[in-house]
């Protein structure tokens, strides 16, 4: 009897992650209007924006992965970039 009750826990739990995750797969959401493309172009959504916030965050980064720079480069992380 537990064991059918834990089954169908999980099984109604995958059914829940599924269509959560069904949800981010329709193509009308991620669509940009022309007159939204303004609000998107603003300096408000430039992440680096904030030289101070930059650099906090690239200490942080540092001082948790003792790693420094590669911001904006792509590469694999080998070094050889």
């Amino acid at each position: 009897m537990r064991t059918s009750v834990v089954k169908l826990f999980v099984l109604a739990v995958l059914a829940f992650a599924a269509l959560l995750a069904g949800g981010c797969s329709s193509a009308s959401a991620v669509r940009v209007r022309p007159w939204q493309r303004a609000a998107l172009a603003d300096e408000t959504m430039n992440p680096d924006r904030d030289p101070l916030g930059t650099a906090m965050i690239d200490h942080v980064y540092f001082s948790r992965e003792a790693a420094s720079g590669g911001r904006g480069v792509g590469g694999s992380g080998c070094g050889c970039n």
